[in-house]
């Protein structure tokens, strides 16, 4: 009975990747366009988001100030997710729901990305955090599921919504992190070309 459980586990999050590439392929792109354009400006990536998305967004950053699967020079992210010293300062003196928001309008300036990532689209940290960003002329991608909750009605014409069709929330997290890894490889496809296996 566990076991049969737990297979089930990986069998319906394999369902949800087949059934998502291709409703996810454009949006992933178009991030992936939105991304490249910023840094190739001289621009950077904020990433933020709660819980398992703050994971995340740290993961993200670190593939790209670090790297992905191959050897360049970094890039430039931020998570805004990792400072506990800064968040609890500003959660304290400001409340929680600018932990994000402060940040933003701190370290973004014109022609920035903000990847804000939450599973529900409803976390209010993260709505402030976009409302800062598109204050600053940035470019907002949110990854969200659910529908995108209230987070989709923040999202403006030139934004780019990745969105996982589904309502579990650890079905959601499993795609989003799928996602962030299309990014990295996607991005470093655009920076360096293929790759040379011979």
């Amino acid at each position: 009975m566990l076991e049969q459980r737990i297979q089930q586990q990986f069998f319906d999050s394999a369902d949800l990747q087949y059934a998502a590439a291709e409703i996810l392929a454009k949006p992933i792109a178009d991030a992936v366009n939105a991304v490249v354009g910023c840094i190739t400006a001289g621009g950077k990536v904020l990433v933020c988001g709660n819980g398992g998305s703050a994971g995340n967004a740290q993961h993200f950053a670190a593939g790209f100030v670090g790297r992905f699967e191959r050897e360049r020079p970094g890039l430039a992210a931020i998570a805004l997710t990792a400072d506990t010293a800064l968040l609890t300062a500003v959660g304290a003196d400001h409340g929680f729901d600018a932990v994000f928001a402060k940040q933003v309008q701190a370290l973004g300036t014109p022609g920035d990305v903000l990847l804000a990532i939450s599973t529900g689209g409803h976390s209010a940290d993260v709505l402030a955090a976009v409302d800062a960003a598109k204050a600053k002329d940035m470019t907002v991608i949110a990854l969200t599921g659910r529908g995108g909750g209230k987070l989709r009605e923040h999202l403006g014409e030139t934004d780019v919504h990745i969105c996982v069709p589904h309502e579990r929330g650890a079905r959601i997290q499993e795609l989003h992190l799928l996602v962030l890894h299309c990014l990295c490889d996607a991005v470093d496809l655009q920076l360096l070309g293929e790759q040379d296996n011979t």
